[in-house]
Protein backbone atom coordinates (compact mmCIF):
# COMPACT_ATOMS: atom_id res chain seq x y z
CA UNK A 1 0.00 0.00 0.00
CA UNK A 2 3.03 2.38 0.52
CA UNK A 3 4.33 1.28 -2.48
CA UNK A 4 1.21 2.82 -4.43
CA UNK A 5 1.46 5.74 -2.42
CA UNK A 6 4.67 6.45 -3.32
CA UNK A 7 4.15 6.22 -7.18
CA UNK A 8 0.87 7.89 -6.90
CA UNK A 9 2.72 11.23 -8.25
CA UNK A 10 4.30 8.93 -10.93
CA UNK A 11 1.21 7.04 -11.56
CA UNK A 12 -0.65 10.46 -12.19
CA UNK A 13 1.88 11.88 -14.15
CA UNK A 14 1.51 8.73 -16.86
CA UNK A 15 -2.23 8.79 -16.42
CA UNK A 16 -2.51 12.96 -17.25
CA UNK A 17 -0.28 12.47 -20.11
CA UNK A 18 -1.67 9.09 -21.81
CA UNK A 19 -5.03 10.40 -21.77
CA UNK A 20 -4.67 14.14 -22.65
CA UNK A 21 -6.55 13.99 -25.93
CA UNK A 22 -9.28 11.71 -24.14
CA UNK A 23 -10.24 14.91 -21.24
CA UNK A 24 -12.90 17.11 -21.85
CA UNK A 25 -11.32 20.24 -23.58
CA UNK A 26 -13.40 22.27 -20.48
CA UNK A 27 -11.29 20.21 -17.87
CA UNK A 28 -7.79 21.29 -19.94
CA UNK A 29 -8.81 24.80 -20.33
CA UNK A 30 -9.59 25.04 -16.70
CA UNK A 31 -6.62 23.79 -15.25
CA UNK A 32 -4.67 26.05 -18.22
CA UNK A 33 -6.42 29.06 -15.92
CA UNK A 34 -4.11 28.08 -13.57
CA UNK A 35 -1.52 27.67 -14.63
CA UNK A 36 1.75 30.02 -16.99
CA UNK A 37 1.33 27.66 -19.77
CA UNK A 38 -1.83 27.85 -21.48
CA UNK A 39 -3.02 24.68 -22.33
CA UNK A 40 -4.67 23.57 -25.81
CA UNK A 41 -6.97 21.18 -26.03
CA UNK A 42 -6.11 18.00 -28.54
CA UNK A 43 -2.82 19.63 -28.69
CA UNK A 44 -0.60 16.21 -28.08
CA UNK A 45 2.52 18.72 -27.08
CA UNK A 46 0.48 20.28 -24.35
CA UNK A 47 0.20 16.78 -22.46
CA UNK A 48 3.61 17.31 -20.88
CA UNK A 49 2.79 20.03 -18.73
CA UNK A 50 -0.70 18.63 -17.84
CA UNK A 51 0.98 15.69 -16.47
CA UNK A 52 4.09 17.81 -15.12
CA UNK A 53 1.14 19.90 -12.79
CA UNK A 54 -0.82 17.04 -11.83
CA UNK A 55 2.40 15.45 -10.51
CA UNK A 56 3.31 18.60 -8.57
CA UNK A 57 -0.03 18.90 -7.01
CA UNK A 58 -0.66 15.25 -5.84
CA UNK A 59 3.36 15.85 -4.43
CA UNK A 60 2.32 19.03 -2.64
CA UNK A 61 -0.92 17.20 -0.77
CA UNK A 62 1.28 14.45 0.04
CA UNK A 63 3.74 16.73 1.41
CA UNK A 64 1.32 18.14 3.83
CA UNK A 65 -0.63 15.25 4.47
CA UNK A 66 2.87 14.16 6.25
CA UNK A 67 3.01 16.71 7.93
CA UNK A 68 -0.56 17.03 9.14
CA UNK A 69 -0.23 13.39 10.10
CA UNK A 70 3.31 12.62 11.04
CA UNK A 71 4.05 16.39 12.28
CA UNK A 72 7.57 16.08 10.64
CA UNK A 73 8.91 15.61 6.83
CA UNK A 74 10.89 12.37 6.10
CA UNK A 75 14.25 12.99 4.20
CA UNK A 76 13.50 11.12 0.89
CA UNK A 77 9.90 12.19 0.31
CA UNK A 78 11.17 16.39 1.16
CA UNK A 79 14.25 15.72 -1.76
CA UNK A 80 11.72 13.74 -4.34
CA UNK A 81 9.07 17.03 -4.03
CA UNK A 82 11.89 19.64 -3.66
CA UNK A 83 13.05 18.13 -7.30
CA UNK A 84 9.62 17.86 -8.68
CA UNK A 85 8.19 21.54 -7.80
CA UNK A 86 11.47 23.09 -8.51
CA UNK A 87 12.23 21.12 -11.63
CA UNK A 88 7.95 21.05 -13.12
CA UNK A 89 7.55 24.92 -11.88
CA UNK A 90 10.30 25.62 -14.46
CA UNK A 91 8.88 23.50 -17.48
CA UNK A 92 5.62 24.94 -16.54
CA UNK A 93 7.13 28.12 -16.49
CA UNK A 94 9.63 28.01 -19.08
CA UNK A 95 7.44 26.14 -21.51
CA UNK A 96 10.46 23.60 -21.71
CA UNK A 97 9.95 20.06 -21.05
CA UNK A 98 13.87 19.57 -20.76
CA UNK A 99 13.56 20.06 -16.63
CA UNK A 100 11.25 17.50 -15.76
CA UNK A 101 12.62 15.02 -17.92
CA UNK A 102 15.42 15.68 -15.77
CA UNK A 103 13.89 15.25 -12.54
CA UNK A 104 14.23 11.11 -12.62
CA UNK A 105 18.16 11.53 -12.65
CA UNK A 106 18.45 14.41 -10.41
CA UNK A 107 16.59 12.84 -7.28
CA UNK A 108 18.29 9.25 -7.84
CA UNK A 109 21.70 11.29 -7.83
CA UNK A 110 20.44 12.73 -4.61
CA UNK A 111 19.66 9.79 -3.30
CA UNK A 112 22.67 8.07 -4.00
CA UNK A 113 24.64 10.92 -2.17
CA UNK A 114 22.05 10.49 0.85
CA UNK A 115 23.12 6.73 0.75
CA UNK A 116 26.77 7.65 0.42
CA UNK A 117 27.49 10.28 2.74
CA UNK A 118 27.33 8.49 6.29
CA UNK A 119 30.07 5.94 5.81
CA UNK A 120 32.52 8.83 4.22
CA UNK A 121 31.18 11.04 7.11
CA UNK A 122 32.61 7.89 9.69
CA UNK A 123 28.81 6.97 10.28
CA UNK A 124 27.24 3.23 9.76
CA UNK A 125 25.54 2.69 6.28
CA UNK A 126 22.12 4.42 5.88
CA UNK A 127 21.30 0.70 4.54
CA UNK A 128 21.77 -0.51 8.16
CA UNK A 129 20.40 1.79 9.87
CA UNK A 130 17.04 1.16 8.01
CA UNK A 131 16.93 -2.13 7.89
CA UNK A 132 19.88 -3.67 10.95
CA UNK A 133 16.29 -4.02 13.41
CA UNK A 134 15.20 -6.74 11.64
CA UNK A 135 18.18 -8.62 9.71
CA UNK A 136 21.65 -9.42 11.61
CA UNK A 137 24.25 -9.62 8.93
CA UNK A 138 27.86 -8.44 9.26
CA UNK A 139 29.43 -4.95 8.53
CA UNK A 140 30.88 -5.75 5.47
CA UNK A 141 27.57 -6.81 3.90
CA UNK A 142 25.73 -3.87 4.84
CA UNK A 143 28.72 -1.62 3.60
CA UNK A 144 28.46 -3.48 0.46
CA UNK A 145 24.71 -3.37 0.03
CA UNK A 146 25.02 0.64 1.15
CA UNK A 147 27.34 0.79 -1.78
CA UNK A 148 24.92 -1.16 -4.36
CA UNK A 149 22.71 1.08 -3.85
CA UNK A 150 24.84 3.86 -4.75
CA UNK A 151 25.63 2.80 -7.68
CA UNK A 152 21.95 1.53 -8.80
CA UNK A 153 20.76 4.82 -8.15
CA UNK A 154 23.63 6.39 -10.53
CA UNK A 155 22.66 4.12 -13.08
CA UNK A 156 19.33 4.44 -12.72
CA UNK A 157 20.04 8.40 -12.98
CA UNK A 158 21.96 7.18 -16.76
CA UNK A 159 19.35 5.27 -17.73
CA UNK A 160 16.73 8.05 -17.80
CA UNK A 161 18.86 10.63 -19.85
CA UNK A 162 19.54 7.38 -22.05
CA UNK A 163 15.88 7.17 -22.78
CA UNK A 164 14.95 10.96 -22.67
CA UNK A 165 17.52 11.71 -25.32
CA UNK A 166 17.27 8.84 -27.54
CA UNK A 167 14.00 8.29 -27.35
CA UNK A 168 10.44 9.93 -28.05
CA UNK A 169 8.83 12.04 -25.17
CA UNK A 170 6.14 9.11 -24.81
CA UNK A 171 8.72 6.43 -24.91
CA UNK A 172 10.44 8.04 -21.84
CA UNK A 173 7.23 8.51 -20.16
CA UNK A 174 6.41 4.67 -20.22
CA UNK A 175 9.92 4.12 -19.19
CA UNK A 176 9.67 7.03 -16.03
CA UNK A 177 6.96 4.51 -14.31
CA UNK A 178 7.34 0.71 -15.79
CA UNK A 179 10.99 0.88 -16.74
CA UNK A 180 12.45 2.83 -13.81
CA UNK A 181 9.79 0.68 -11.38
CA UNK A 182 11.04 -2.65 -13.03
CA UNK A 183 14.65 -1.98 -12.65
CA UNK A 184 13.81 -1.11 -8.99
CA UNK A 185 11.47 -4.61 -8.00
CA UNK A 186 14.31 -6.83 -9.79
CA UNK A 187 17.38 -5.11 -7.58
CA UNK A 188 15.32 -5.06 -4.22
CA UNK A 189 15.13 -9.03 -4.93
CA UNK A 190 18.23 -9.55 -5.73
CA UNK A 191 19.03 -7.28 -2.34
CA UNK A 192 16.95 -9.46 -0.47
CA UNK A 193 18.48 -12.59 -1.46
CA UNK A 194 21.93 -11.25 -0.86
CA UNK A 195 21.09 -10.17 2.77
CA UNK A 196 19.06 -13.68 3.56
CA UNK A 197 22.34 -15.88 2.42
CA UNK A 198 24.17 -14.05 4.88
CA UNK A 199 21.50 -13.39 7.38
CA UNK A 200 22.48 -15.09 11.05
CA UNK A 201 20.39 -15.81 14.06
CA UNK A 202 23.21 -15.02 16.43
CA UNK A 203 23.45 -12.25 18.73
CA UNK A 204 23.70 -8.73 16.42
CA UNK A 205 26.00 -7.67 18.50
CA UNK A 206 28.76 -9.89 17.82
CA UNK A 207 31.34 -9.42 15.02
CA UNK A 208 31.75 -13.06 14.70
CA UNK A 209 32.40 -13.93 10.61
CA UNK A 210 32.50 -10.26 10.11
CA UNK A 211 33.87 -10.86 6.37
CA UNK A 212 37.07 -8.29 5.14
Amino acid sequence: MKLLYDLLPVILFFLAYKFYGALPPEWILAVGAWLPVALEPGNPSHAIYLATAVAMAVMAVQLSLGLAIKRRLETMPLLTAAVILVLGGATLWLHDPVFILWKPTLVNWLFALVFLAPPLLGRRSLVETLMGHALNVPKAIWRRVNLAWVVFFIVSGLANLFVAYTFSEAVWVDFKLFGMLGMTLVFVIGQAVYLGLHHSEDDPHTTKGDPS
